[in-house]
């Protein structure tokens, strides 16, 4: 309403009202007040309606499952990688077979312990003979792993479009088998190993699921004093020395890549 219609509503003239302009502001104000009053109650009553849309997933329709707690087994197989070292002494590069047992102590932890045996390669360093003869092989060893294992369940008690994330770690036991063919003195002999992993768990029924995992297994190699002797076939010089190992240095750590899958079924009621 312009200040003209004001006017005439009041019956004032513009020279003689002096309050027209705070009239027209008041009335202003007014219109400006109903319009958010309006626009606040429209707010209210469409806001909750969308959210509720958007949020809430009916039970049958909701991407989340309750994952079964309890006891679970899982028989595992795979692949064991790596280079053994320097040397190519460690074992490495075969299949690994075996199984775990899990323990469910709460929605985001378990407890797991693993066996499980590999057959893997291995070469053969002759530190007596001459350089040309001094690497053979590969050559298989066996191999046996013993684990007490702690993994992190990243959605909690909960598989979502019934995949479960996780990460985990571990340290186990490994020995192995003698080879007779190495006259080094060296063995690999019982290694206490270290063992990251991620993986996730695919759940085709709330029983059954399938796993897999990739994981690296840290163990420290250590080689015996024969390495840092001169081959009596083929002995070096001060300058050229012909030993396998020159220095003090008898130890290195070695990383292998390890990847795994498996079956499990939980038998918990």
């Amino acid at each position: 309403m312009e200040v003209k219609e004001l006017n005439t509503v009041c019956g004032c003239h513009p020279e003689r009202s002096e309050g027209a302009e705070t009239r027209l502001r008041l009335l202003r104000s007014l219109r400006f007040l109903r319009m958010t009053i309006h626009f606040h109650v429209c707010a209210a009553i469409i806001l909750p309606s969308a959210a509720f849309a958007q949020v809430g997933h009916a039970p049958s329709g909701s991407p989340f499952r309750d994952i079964r707690k309890g006891h679970t087994f899982t028989v595992t197989g795979g692949y064991f990688g790596g280079s053994g070292g320097q040397f190519k002494i460690g074992p490495h590069a075969g299949e690994v077979f075996g199984g775990r047992y899990d323990i469910r102590s709460a929605s985001t932890l378990q407890i797991g312990l693993a066996v499980a045996r590999g057959n893997l390669d291995r070469f053969i360093v002759d530190p007596f003979v001459r350089l040309a003869n001094r690497t053979t092989g590969p050559v298989r060893q066996s191999v046996t792993f013993a684990e007490l294992a702690l993994q992190f369940n990243l959605s909690g008690g909960k598989s979502w479009h019934r995949i479960a994330p996780f990460i985990g770690a571990g340290v186990g036991l490994a020995f192995s088998s003698a080879t007779p063919a190495d006259t080094s003195q060296y063995e690999f002999g019982r290694k206490i190993y270290l063992v990251p992993s991620v993986g996730f768990r695919f759940f085709i029924t709330d029983r059954l699921h399938l796993r897999g995992e990739a994981r690296a297994a840290f163990w420290k190699l250590s080689y015996p004093t024969t390495f840092q002797a001169e081959p009596t076939e083929e002995p070096g010089t001060p300058e050229n020395p012909n030993a396998v190992i020159v220095g003090n240095n008898l130890s290195e750590w070695t990383a292998s890549p390890w990847l795994q899958l498996g079956l499990g079924y939980s038998f918990s009621p």
